[in-house]
């Protein structure tokens, strides 16, 4: 493999050793960045200007999905009568409890 914009070559053992590296500077940036941002969510929260999202909040009601999905509707169609993303509409459903449980 060839980096091209910076004519890198990736494919050798010293190619490998430099993708190493610069893979790992990358995941200690990440880290980083969610410790500061678990740090500004911490310095909001005893301000009380951070909430979260309320639990228990749905765009829709998945007891509507499941009405649907009875009588016959795709998922798509699902999603767009309740203006919610296909995800969602699987979402709801994959919490329906069968009866005999």
């Amino acid at each position: 493999m060839v980096v091209v914009t910076q004519q890198i070559d990736l494919g050798g053992a010293v190619g490998r050793m430099v993708a190493s590296v610069l893979f790992g500077l990358a995941e200690i940036e990440l880290e980083y960045r969610r410790e500061r941002q678990a740090a500004g969510i911490a310095v909001a929260k005893r301000r009380g200007a951070y909430h979260g999202r309320q639990k228990g909040t749905t765009k829709a009601k998945p007891g509507r999905a499941r009405q649907l999905r009875d009588q016959g509707l795709s998922v798509a169609e699902i999603a767009k009568a309740l203006a919610v993303s296909d995800r969602s509409v699987f979402r709801y459903l994959a919490d329906e409890v069968p009866a005999n449980r």
